[in-house]
């Protein structure tokens, strides 16, 4: 019974740490910190395998006041933080100033999430950090702060438009190359079939006939 209790407090205290982000607690989660975030299905394999290290990462940098790494449940409460930053495939990790992610290309094991949580979670320029930017960074940050929040909601929305532009054009012009694909495909397989029933076949059948004779004779 021992044995089990300090087990199941070993447990509790490897996930105390754990971060699970949804739209009621983002803003006051993230608010000043850079993050790293894991948007996740909890039924995917994948997933699975991730959570040892993914917990441990967590639980090392759970006392920081300017980084945080925490978890989305697209399944779950978390949807909608997966649908407004463009998740499409589990896990997807971003990272970088929460109302900007950018998405992660790096290895996941510990040692590879470790090193890039290290090298790249820092404070970065924003409305938040401000005297992190630079003056062209200041100037353009102030001009949006003096927008009205209608012209500010206008003008992101204008920006996710070229975005979604940008998205529809590329899958449009995939299914172009997949239709010339099965186009040509089919052109080949015809042209084939035409052909070996032109004789093709026959003619190799005669050949080796042929030399069968001439072997004989010799």
């Amino acid at each position: 019974m021992k044995v089990s209790a300090l087990l199941f407090a070993a447990a509790g205290f490897a996930t105390a740490s754990a971060i699970e982000l949804t739209p009621d607690n983002w803003e006051a989660e993230t608010s000043g910190k850079t993050v790293l975030i894991k948007f996740q299905a909890l039924g995917e394999a994948t997933v699975k395998k991730m959570k040892p290290d993914w917990d441990k990462l967590m639980e090392e940098f759970s006392g920081s006041a300017t980084q945080l790494i925490g978890d989305v449940d697209c399944t779950a409460d978390g949807k909608p933080l997966c649908d407004a930053n463009g998740v499409r495939g589990y896990p997807t990790i971003k990272y970088g100033d929460p109302s900007d992610l950018q998405d992660y290309q790096g290895g996941r094991d510990l040692d590879a999430l470790r090193k890039f949580a290290e090298e790249n979670l820092k404070p970065v320029c924003s409305p938040a950090n401000i005297d992190l930017c630079d003056d062209d960074k200041k100037k353009e940050i102030e001009g949006f702060m003096a927008l009205s929040a209608a012209d500010l909601d206008a003008k992101i929305a204008e920006e996710e438009k070229k975005l979604e532009e940008a998205e529809e054009f590329f899958k449009d012009e995939v299914q172009k190359l997949q239709d010339t694909y099965q186009k040509l495909s089919t052109e080949k397989d015809e042209k084939l079939a035409a052909v070996k029933a032109a004789g093709l076949g026959l003619m190799k059948s005669v050949k080796g006939a042929k030399a069968k004779e001439t072997k004989d004779e010799l």
